[in-house]
């Protein structure tokens, strides 16, 4: 059986791919599945801080690319999840160190490794390195925050979903399947006109949401503390992504998260 591959993008940075590709890959590994993810961000390289593994990076994707270590070297074991695995991204190669060919070449190995799924994290835009994160990519989650230009910009990576990869090219009718993931979602901000609704992304893009991530200073402090944010269990954020993760395994969930936290009594009278 082969790896499912998903690739997590979208059309400006900023907006939580690292976050998110860390907590669909951890919480894929929670229910069960053998799950690698992959830093795509050449450069620059965050995913191994927010997975909390970067002290223990030796080899990186690159040296897997062109044969300077095995997968099997480079692969970080997850100290939380046995069966969670980071390839993380180099700091000091520059973006055309990554190959159609080498790229192929690790996924491929993933696969004879016997992995459920592989989470590719890309970098922004439509550069090379996002190219080649989406070109091998079964599943797409598109993130974006619900204001206009984000918008905008992801409208691009869909059409590109839909020419540029594998499955386009093969013309065989399979295609790549897209998803949409809001985050930093506020109600309050959309009840006043400042933020687009679900409705309204939906509407523009043409796709169907896949979970709302809420606006929450957890994601910025688990991020920081090296503990992807679907480990909170305490967090509004991580709920969501546990919801997120429980519909692409194919299980019906109701979005939450999308009202205005209705105000307790106390809060009423005092104000706050």
């Amino acid at each position: 059986m082969t790896a499912e591959i998903i690739v997590v993008t979208s059309g400006k940075g900023g907006v939580g791919k690292t976050t998110t590709s860390a907590s669909l890959a951890t919480g894929l590994a929670m229910a069960g599945k053998k799950v690698a993810v992959i830093d795509f961000d050449v450069g620059l390289r965050n995913l191994d801080l927010i997975m909390g593994c970067e002290r223990r990076v030796v080899y990186d994707f690159v040296n897997v690319v062109h044969g300077e270590a095995t997968l099997k070297q480079a692969l970080i074991k997850d100290k939380r999840h046995e069966n969670l695995f980071v390839l993380a991204a180099s700091q000091t190669r520059d973006k055309d160190a990554l190959t159609q060919e080498g790229v192929e070449k690790v996924l491929d190995g993933l696969s004879e490794e016997g992995f459920d799924y592989i989470v590719c994290d890309s970098p922004a835009g439509i550069e090379k390195g996002a190219h080649l994160a989406m070109y091998f990519a079964d599943m797409a989650v598109v993130v974006v925050n619900p204001e206009v230009s984000s918008v905008r910009d992801s409208d691009r990576i869909l059409g590109l979903l839909a020419s540029k990869t594998r499955h386009a090219e093969r013309a065989d009718g399979t295609t790549v399947k897209q998803h949409l993931l809001l985050t930093r979602y506020n109600p309050s901000r959309v009840a006043s006109g400042d933020m687009l609704s679900v409705k309204d992304v939906e509407e523009i893009l043409g796709i169907t949401v896949v979970g709302v991530i809420p606006e929450s200073e957890q994601v910025l402090a688990a991020s920081n503390s090296g503990v992807p944010v679907i480990l909170d269990q305490a967090s509004n954020a991580g709920h969501a992504y546990h919801d997120t993760v429980a519909r692409i395994l194919g299980e019906e969930r109701a979005l939450r998260f999308l009202e205005v936290p209705k105000k307790g009594f106390l809060q009423r009278v005092f104000g706050g």
